[in-house]
């Protein structure tokens, strides 16, 4: 059964339309990436999922409760944890700060899942007193992630992670992330890094213009000619 299911969404902003028709799932525990050239509606498509779009047509479903034009504010209640690629940390607070913020719509900063947080990103645990403005870009994303896992999320939401990192820290933050993913959080992503994505997740969609163009495993779409002629280099 699908942790997550978007059936013939139709979503953009404004009256700008960006997505048409779009169909993607997420099952339990599974790693899922979100892949196509620039334009395409990949960031899009995360974004509709998590109520930051104009929602046209279609419906978004997690968990099997309906949660189509919901905002994210009510989203994140449902046990969706969203990482955008850009302004995703408080420059001004310290490390700690930060992550007792992902944890805002609790009575009280739940000591487990930070303690569980500090294990999997040891330096934050570190330097959790630093202001986070400080941090390298590599850090920094660290501490987004931490951040959103500060509610033990289902699903984690991460758009394009790898942007802004030097090249040898993109493995790095891909092991990272599939550790989480091992631990049993789902995983939706956007990301640039199109073939060592595909390589590392459970399925794969190639957006076209805002649509569905190819479905399949990682395997099965680093596979195909045409994917990898049109969309991966050849």
């Amino acid at each position: 059964m699908s942790l997550l299911r978007v059936d013939s969404l139709d979503a953009g902003y404004g009256d700008l339309q960006i997505l048409t028709d779009l169909d993607l799932e997420v099952d339990d525990g599974e790693y899922v990436t979100i892949v196509g050239p620039n334009g395409a509606g990949k960031s899009t498509a995360m974004k509709s999922v998590f109520g930051l779009t104009t929602h046209m047509g279609g419906t978004v479903t997690f968990d099997d409760d309906d949660i189509t034009g919901l905002a994210p504010e009510e989203i994140i209640h449902y046990g969706v944890g969203y990482v955008p690629q850009n302004d995703n940390i408080f420059d001004s607070l310290t490390v700690r700060e930060n992550l007792e913020m992902g944890a805002y719509i609790l009575d009280e900063v739940p000591e487990p899942a930070l303690r569980a947080v500090f294990e999997r990103f040891p330096i934050l645990e570190d330097r959790q007193e630093q202001k986070a403005g400080t941090m390298s870009g590599g850090q920094r994303q660290m501490l987004a992630m931490g951040r959103a896992l500060m509610l033990e999320p289902e699903l984690l939401l991460l758009d394009e992670p790898s942007a802004g990192l030097a090249p040898d820290l993109v493995d790095d933050m891909f092991d990272r992330i599939d550790e989480i993913n091992d631990g049993g959080t789902a995983i939706l992503m956007v990301e640039q890094n199109a073939k060592e994505a595909l390589r590392r997740c459970d399925r794969g969609y190639v957006l076209v213009n805002g649509k569905n163009g190819y479905v399949g495993s990682g395997d099965e779409l680093l596979g195909d000619d045409e994917v990898r002629q049109r969309f991966l280099g050849g």
